[in-house]
């Protein structure tokens, strides 16, 4: 039996460039949620262009310095990866690049993500140590553009409250949702296995 032993994602090629020249045009850098997002929907965008992957992105900030802890886009289609969703991508390497799986050791960290979480990453949520997350795009907007979320609890924004964890909803939803459904006019590879099989 030949097994694979490993698996490893990378940011595709043109992220650092790409986050470098949008810090250097918006001088008000990460200081408000909304700035944040913009950076996130930006990235979904790009992502999009780019072709490395679906409409989604998302970020890691440290609060008390507006310091970009992570960077996450979708990469899904781009390595047949289904669980290299931008959350997943961006908490993992905000983790590495900080040294800690807790991301709240070292102070208030917020999530913000281009779409509400799926399932799969409103679970890894919790165990990744954000104190707070900012979403852009609902689940509604997702599912209009042919994704499959998963299911999660009706009140998961409650759920995660109750561990601490502050949640921000519809920040830009229009811009944000504006990506999905552009991806999905523009027949992008909607990775939905119930409609793929």
């Amino acid at each position: 039996m030949n097994l694979h032993h490993r698996f490893e994602i990378s940011l595709p090629h043109w992220i650092d460039e790409f986050v470098g020249h949008w810090l250097n045009q918006n001088r008000s850098g990460l200081d408000t949620p909304e700035h944040r997002m913009e950076l996130a929907i930006a990235l979904a965008a790009a992502n999009v262009e780019q072709g490395t992957g679906g409409p989604f992105g998302a970020i890691v900030v440290q609060e008390e310095t507006n310091r970009l802890a992570g960077v996450g886009v979708n990469l899904v289609t781009g390595i047949n990866l289904s669980s290299a969703h931008a959350e997943i991508v961006a908490l993992s390497l905000a983790q590495i690049a900080t040294g800690s799986w807790n991301l709240g050791k070292l102070g208030p960290m917020q999530l913000v993500t281009s779409c509400e979480p799926c399932a799969m990453c409103f679970g890894a949520v919790p165990w990744s140590g954000v104190t707070s997350v900012v979403c852009g795009a609902r689940k509604e907007d997702a599912e209009a553009a042919g994704f499959d979320e998963g299911d999660k609890p009706v009140n998961w924004t409650e759920s995660l409250h109750q561990r601490g964890i502050e949640v921000r909803l519809n920040v830009m939803r229009d811009e944000a949702a504006r990506v999905l459904q552009e991806y999905s006019e523009g027949a992008g590879t909607i990775y939905n296995p119930g409609k793929n099989i």
